[in-house]
Parts: C-alpha cells; sequence; structure tokens
C-alpha cells in the first residue's frame, strides 16, 4: 500500500542545519476534495531561503517543529476533484517535502511543455530564473557595456544574472566560492571573469576586474561581500538585494555597508522579492527556453535521488557544498 512519506521540521536550526533537525513519518494517502488534486511529486526543490523561514526571519512566513518542511516541487495528478485539471497534468506547487500531496487547485499551476526537462522548472525555469529574470531587467534596468558584478555566481539564481546580462552585451564578473565553481562560470556560462572569495582577495580582484566601478551588483549573499562591492560602486549604480545566503545559518546580523558608499555612488538600492514579479512569468518563460534552445543560456543542476535523502542535501546546500540547483527526485 502506497503511504505518504512526509519530511517535517524537528527542532529548529542552531547555525548549520545538521540531518538530525529533521524527522521522516508515515501518513496515509488522502483522497482529494472538492477544489484538490491528489498528486505524486516527482521533483522537489531545495532553497537557501528555506533556512530564512526556520529562523522565521523570511516574508513568506515561519516553519516550525513538527511542521511538515516547506518546499516547492513539481507534482503528477493522480486524482482529481477538479475537472479542470486530470489525471496525468504536472503541475508545480508549494506542497512541501512529501512523495503524495493533496493540493488546492488554486495553489497549484500547469506545467506547459516547452520541450526542456521538467526539471528546469524548479530551476532555471522556476522561481529562481524568475528571480534572476526580474530582478535584472526590470529593478537593475541593464545597459550595454555596464559593468555587473553578481555574486554566488555559480547557484541557480547568480548563473542566470551573469549570463541574462551578457546577452544584454554587459561586462560581467562573477563571485563564487571554489575553482570548479569559477571555471564553470568562466568557461561554460560565458561569464568575463570569477573571483574565488575562498582564496582570493575580493577587494584587490574587484578593483582589477572593474577598474571604473561597478555599475550593477546583484547580492545574493550578503555579509562581507556585500559591503565590500559597496565600496566600489559607480556613480549611478544599481544594486539588488536578492539573498542572504551568507547570513541564514546565524541568529546575529552583521554590520551593514556604510551608507556613505552609497550616497557617493548616488546609488539606487532595490529589494527583489520574486512574488511581485509574476506579471513577467510568460515572457521569462519564452525568452528563457529560446536561450536554452539557442545554447545562449547553460545550467547546472545537482540532483540527489529518494526524499529521505532531502536533509543531506539540504545540509551540503547550506555548506555552499552543492554545485548547481539543488534537487531532489523523488519519483519517475
Amino acid at each position: 500500500m502506497i503511504s505518504n512519506t512526509k519530511i517535517l521540521l524537528k527542532t529548529k536550526c542552531e547555525g548549520l542545519p545538521e540531518e538530525s533537525d529533521f524527522e521522516k513519518i508515515e501518513g496515509e494517502v488522502i483522497e482529494p476534495k472538492e477544489g484538490q488534486i491528489g498528486c505524486e511529486s516527482l521533483y522537489l526543490s531545495l532553497d537557501p531561503y528555506l533556512r530564512g523561514k526556520i529562523n522565521g526571519r523570511h516574508i513568506s512566513g515561519a516553519i516550525f517543529p513538527g511542521d511538515i518542511m516547506a518546499g516547492e516541487a513539481i507534482s503528477r495528478v493522480t486524482s482529481s476533484a477538479d475537472p479542470a485539471f486530470k489525471k496525468g497534468d504536472l503541475v508545480i506547487s508549494h506542497s512541501g517535502w512529501q512523495s503524495h500531496p493533496v493540493i488546492n487547485t488554486n495553489d497549484a499551476s500547469k506545467i506547459i511543455d516547452h520541450g526542456i526537462p521538467i526539471s528546469t522548472y524548479l530551476g532555471i525555469l522556476g522561481m529562481p530564473g524568475l528571480t534572476a529574470y526580474a530582478g535584472l531587467l526590470r529593478l537593475a534596468e541593464p545597459k550595454e557595456n555596464d559593468v555587473v558584478l553578481v555574486s554566488a555566481a555559480s547557484g541557480a539564481v547568480g548563473s542566470m544574472v551573469g549570463q541574462i546580462a551578457k546577452i544584454k552585451n554587459c561586462h560581467v564578473v562573477g563571485i563564487a566560492g571554489s575553482e570548479e565553481k569559477c571555471s564553470w562560470v568562466t568557461d561554460t556560462t560565458s561569464m568575463d571573469e570569477c573571483i574565488n572569495y575562498k582564496k582570493e582577495n575580493i577587494t584587490k580582484k574587484i578593483k582589477e576586474y572593474c577598474p571604473k566601478g561597478i555599475d550593477i551588483y546583484f547580492d545574493n549573499v550578503g555579509a562581507e561581500i556585500l559591503q565590500v562591492a559597496m565600496e566600489q560602486l559607480a556613480t549611478n549604480s544599481r544594486v539588488i538585494l536578492c539573498g542572504l545566503m551568507a547570513q541564514y545559518n546565524s541568529d546575529s546580523m552583521p554590520a551593514g555597508p556604510n551608507p556613505a558608499w552609497i550616497i557617493k555612488a548616488r546609488a539606487i538600492v532595490k529589494g527583489m522579492v520574486v512574488y511581485d514579479h509574476e506579471d513577467m512569468r510568460e515572457d521569462f518563460v519564452d525568452d528563457v527556453s529560446k536561450w536554452i534552445k539557442e545554447e545562449r543560456i547553460h545550467y547546472l543542476e545537482d540532483i540527489t535521488e529518494g526524499l529521505a535523502n532531502a536533509p543531506a542535501a539540504f545540509s551540503k546546500l547550506m555548506r555552499g557544498l552543492n554545485t548547481g540547483k539543488t534537487i531532489i527526485k523523488i519519483n519517475d
């Protein structure tokens, strides 16, 4: 008999998340009621913002001990109590870390086949991709020959930002945490340079690669790298604050950047919340699908098999040991 495997938050993480902070339980598969669909999960997205939800500091709300871990997933409909959905449909929803969820149909979107692997709807064609697309094109408004600096440049959001900036004829410098990641950033995504922040002097390298200053800084990490980047802003620069990867595992906040650098540069600083940009989704999917087929956009997926391995994969992600978009494959 099929059961619904669920991964719960067992304890609020202190510092970096451990496998022991989560608990696997088995429950019965529930029949959908009117306006619902029964599903089997195929792929689950693991994202750094989930650590912020555990801390209770994320805009989308908190996760508490005993809750099913949150997360976006791609599922196949197995039973339906809504005439708009039929058995076999593929949907994306925030159904969380479970194998056989019942989903309210107003919280589910059908996946349209663009001839690209469906797992990409959790990454390059999903929330991370839209974050990069809207954050760069709508908020930062890149111009030809702009100098763009992006942190976490090998990650799901950062790699998209860098590649879209190159499509828009910008000079792009990435920041990543290993030689392997930096090699992928420059050799595969064609960003112009990449700084290994674990081995190189970030300030020195930014000055070398951006001698006239940074026109656009797309920040995915916060903390020290944000402060260093702010010191190198060009006049009339734009700063997009998107993620806090370097801060999610801490209960204390680091000192912020010196406002004098923002004033001196006449910089515009904007916060990026992807939920504000749903109106761009159709254009985003059309553009990115085309760019993938034209091989102008490349992506990496770090796929782990089995829902039971989600805690270990999340721990790996929050230590920066992943390469590309972190995804759990649950069912075929």
